[in-house]
């Protein structure tokens, strides 16, 4: 087989799904909404269930789900009828995934579900179908082909049950106005958490680790705090200890390009006197942005005094992955 025939051959199965799904957003109608409404009025969980392929799509729902705002347990319709079902409650809601519509597992646990007094909702591949017969709402997932030469695979109608299980889960994520921050919540780990959760305070470098001289030492004593603590920068502040001024290798390399006698200056003839703060409370991710705004690589955290608190250097939030 040429190259060319693989290719096209990828290119039918894209096809074939994306018109599976061009189908499904033009088959949506009321059911859908109140599928939606009866998932957000519930006081319990979702409960998902399915088996064979629709079990593994089953359970990406409800990760999904679990991750925007939606509580969420996958039932294995074998273990069900073995005892967990009694994870099942009346103030749950469920959603089973069948592409035939007549899977015996699920037919097994359906009037378990009725007794218990849940509501069931259906993605169902067959309509009319015994699961069909037996749900409170039905959410059409046919199709009029798998991409699967043979039309067995299920690879289309898999591809249509997911997109309507994040269908489900976006749309409930705005009735319930879930922000970024709600997502970060869910995901304290990943980047995106990083970004809207941690705090500069918390990895800033602080204590006696932070550079500080004050401002009437011998410009030597400076350059020792500098090299001593490795930020490249000192704080420079007066009696109180409020901040007054900033030193960087930077202004010691431009000293030293103007062959200045260095000999009797004091930290306060050198220093910037108009250092770029931030305050502890910031995030880590808007400080970077503000390292990148004022091309600096050393931002100093001051209190509510303006005394140093901190000091964070940009590799330590590239470091992060969050540049």
């Amino acid at each position: 087989m040429h190259d060319s025939s693989i290719i096209d051959h990828g290119r039918d199965v894209v096809r074939i799904e994306a018109e599976a799904l061009a189908t499904l957003s033009r088959r949506l109608d009321a059911s859908f909404a109140e599928a939606v409404r009866l998932i957000y009025a519930s006081s319990g969980r979702l409960i998902v269930s399915g088996i064979g392929k629709s079990g593994l799509i089953a359970r990406k729902i409800v990760a999904t789900m679990n991750s925007t705002g939606t509580p969420s347990i996958y039932l294995h319709p074998a273990d069900a009828i073995h005892g967990d079902l009694g994870m099942v409650r009346s103030e749950d809601v469920v959603l089973l995934l069948s592409k035939s519509g007549n899977t015996e597992e699920l037919k097994h646990i359906l009037p378990i579900f009725r007794r218990i007094g849940v509501k069931v909702i259906s993605i169902l591949g067959a309509i009319p179908s015994p699961l069909a017969e037996q749900s409170d709402i039905i959410l059409d997932g046919s199709v009029t082909e798998e991409a699967c030469p043979h039309n067995l695979a299920p690879t289309a109608s898999t591809t249509v049950a997911l997109a309507l299980g994040d269908a489900l889960a976006v749309a409930l994520l705005k009735l319930r106005d879930f922000t970024p921050e709600d997502f970060a919540l869910y995901h304290p780990g990943g980047i995106l958490g990083k970004r809207l959760l941690l705090r500069i305070e918390e990895l800033m470098t602080q204590g006696e680790q932070v550079p500080i001289v004050h401002q009437a030492v011998p410009l030597k004593d400076a350059i020792l705090e500098i090299t001593s603590k490795r930020l490249g920068a000192t704080c420079v502040v007066d009696d109180d200890g409020h901040l007054v001024g900033v030193i960087t290798d930077g202004d010691l390399r431009r000293l030293l390009e103007r062959d200045t006698d260095m000999t009797h200056l004091l930290a306060v003839d050198v220093m910037s006197t108009r250092p770029k703060t931030a305050p502890v409370t910031i995030l880590a991710s808007t400080a970077l942005t503000l390292m990148e705004q004022y091309k600096i690589t050393q931002l100093i955290i001051v209190d509510g005094e303006r005394k140093p608190a901190g000091i964070v250097h940009m590799h330590d939030l590239v470091q992060l992955g969050l540049g």
